[in-house]
């Protein structure tokens, strides 16, 4: 019989002489992190206890789950920039792309955003997203956009736009429990449109460090190339996740 306890955040979830322990993930819905797993059979406690959840794990105890039957859903680097020991060049702020494309706010509607979005994550893609459009409006860029999962979006954030004021490129940042994150990066693939991701990204850093942030995270996923340019504007990977799906 499966018992359940629970110490602050932290779920204990054991049966027989197996024993999960796990802790669920502000604003991100049934979503939990796996902080211990003992016993012979940990998938069959988690199909009991959280059927259908998100599960993030070390890459150890993720691929033992994936054996057992959970699912993949991404494999990835956590990544980090210090602003404060090591601070971008203020003159970063002030970046702008090559007329006719302009930076504007990242306020406008999330179907907006689409068409780019779709284009920067084709098929083949680490992070290509098997779904419709309304799928994606609705279970990814509508919560990222009102900070319903990583937190409240903050005005670092951009979007490039086009002569004819279609969105080519975007950067959304988060307030992630007090921690700057990079929630999305994306640009439309054409060449014209080369470099766009990183002059936001150089962008925001600079500004998040004139408004006196001390860091910024990012996931990227294992094998996307975009971690070449993260790493050369000075983030660096502090830690590797599974997330799976616990059918």
């Amino acid at each position: 019989m499966l018992q359940e306890s629970r110490t602050g955040e932290t779920v204990v979830l054991s049966q027989d002489t197996t024993t999960v322990s796990c802790a669920p993930i502000a604003g991100v819905p049934r979503t939990a992190r796996v902080l211990e797993l003992r016993g012979p059979n940990p998938l069959v406690v988690l199909r009991t206890a959280l059927p259908g959840w998100s599960l993030l794990t070390n890459p150890a105890e993720g691929e033992a789950l994936v054996r057992a039957g959970a699912r993949l859903k991404r494999h990835a680097h956590r990544m980090q920039r210090d602003l404060t020991a090591n601070p971008p060049p203020p003159t970063w702020a002030h970046l702008r792309p090559a007329k006719p494309l302009r930076v504007v706010p990242c306020t406008r509607p999330p179907a907006d955003l689409l068409p780019a979005w779709r284009e920067a994550f084709p098929p083949q893609h680490p992070d290509q997203v098997v779904g419709s459009d309304q799928q994606v409006l609705t279970e990814l860029l509508q919560p990222l956009l009102t900070g319903r999962v990583l937190g409240p979006v903050l005005d670092c954030s951009a979007l490039v736009v086009d002569a004819d004021d279609h969105v080519v490129a975007g950067l959304v940042v988060n307030d992630r429990d007090g921690t700057a994150w990079v929630g999305d990066v994306f640009r439309r693939p054409a060449p014209q449109f080369a470099g766009l991701g990183g002059l936001l990204l150089r962008r925001a850093l600079a500004r998040l460090a004139e408004e006196g942030s001390g860091e910024v995270g990012l996931a990227v996923t294992v094998g996307n190339p975009a971690q070449r340019l993260y790493e050369r504007l000075g983030f660096a990977v502090t830690d590797t996740t599974m997330t799976l799906a616990i059918p």
